[in-house]
């Protein structure tokens, strides 16, 4: 009886011993700070959304986008810190008081389920996009294995063995896991030379992918349809031998977070640290 006592008492301990060396929230994102290797700068987007900084971290789920699925999966882990790239309420600075003012259900029950289940949700946009390489750019770089065909002066520019339009797209698709994918352009065009331009950077910059000297396709996240989409759609009626091809914003964006949990594990190791991608929302008739 003894023996047994003093063995609960140890495992009591132990467990005891384990809850102290776990990190909090506000501790975790101290050392993407110092690991970051930028200055910290201000004003971010980078900020607490949901949840209490000071909780004790169980387990990190690292997603392009919180998601409620994302929300419901990392739960069903054990994760309660939550590090998004996207926004978690509908608009690029996750503000809610309009929300709150409409009494949103939508809204409402995805604040009900971080209330309930204690989740602390953490943004990382601006810094792991100015990191240097841009993190998320370097991560759909290794995804496509297109690293030894970037070009030395523009890392967004790739220069691939030939190819047809149809077959890049193909390929992209299969390699990325996308179910909905769009093209513009002939799908009999030779390419060998693309733009690679994840998210949603605006026209302005889009314009600047798509034009970039020698570039035939760009493979592009998404855009305005009445923007980007049309000045592709117009530039191929005028007779320029130019692609588009329209990931969308997750697929664009998503292997980005996962070199994210990657790179967070080198120096995270009280807790696991797993990415949790997001899903692909649209579905396609036959």
């Amino acid at each position: 009886m003894t023996i047994r006592v003093g063995v609960l008492l140890l495992l009591f301990a132990s467990l005891a011993v384990g809850q102290e060396t776990r990190p909090t929230a506000a501790q975790i994102i101290e050392r993407i700070q110092q690991h970051i290797g930028i200055p910290w700068f201000e004003p971010t987007i980078d900020t607490f959304k949901a949840g209490n900084p000071a909780d004790t971290v169980r387990g990190i789920a690292v997603t392009m986008m919180a998601t409620f699925d994302v929300l419901q999966r990392a739960v069903a882990k054990g994760d309660n810190l939550i590090i998004t790239h996207e926004p978690t309420f509908y608009g690029h600075e996750d503000q809610t008081a309009k929300l709150k003012d409409a009494n949103d259900p939508v809204y409402l029950e995805k604040q009900k389920f971080i209330d309930e289940h204690r989740l602390i949700v953490w943004r990382f946009h601006d810094h792991w996009h100015a990191r240097k390489p841009d993190g998320i750019h370097a991560g759909m770089v290794r995804a496509l294995g297109w690293g030894a065909h970037q070009d030395n002066d523009n890392p967004f520019v790739f220069h691939l063995p030939s190819t047809t339009l149809k077959e890049l797209a193909v390929s992209l698709k299969e390699k990325l896991g996308i179910h909905a994918l769009r093209v513009i352009g002939d799908s009999a065009a030779s390419c060998s030379t693309i733009s690679l331009s994840e998210g949603f950077p605006g026209f302005d910059m889009n314009r600047q992918f798509f034009q970039f000297p020698g570039v035939e396709v760009m493979v592009m996240g998404e855009a305005h349809e009445w923007e980007t989409i049309e000045y592709a759609a117009d530039a191929v009626k005028e007779g320029n031998k130019k692609g588009m091809i329209v990931l969308g914003h997750i697929p664009s964006e998503q292997e980005g977070m996962e070199e994210c949990a990657r790179w967070m594990r080198e120096f995270v190791k009280e807790v696991p640290v797993e990415f949790v991608p997001a899903k692909e929302p649209f579905w396609i008739t036959e």
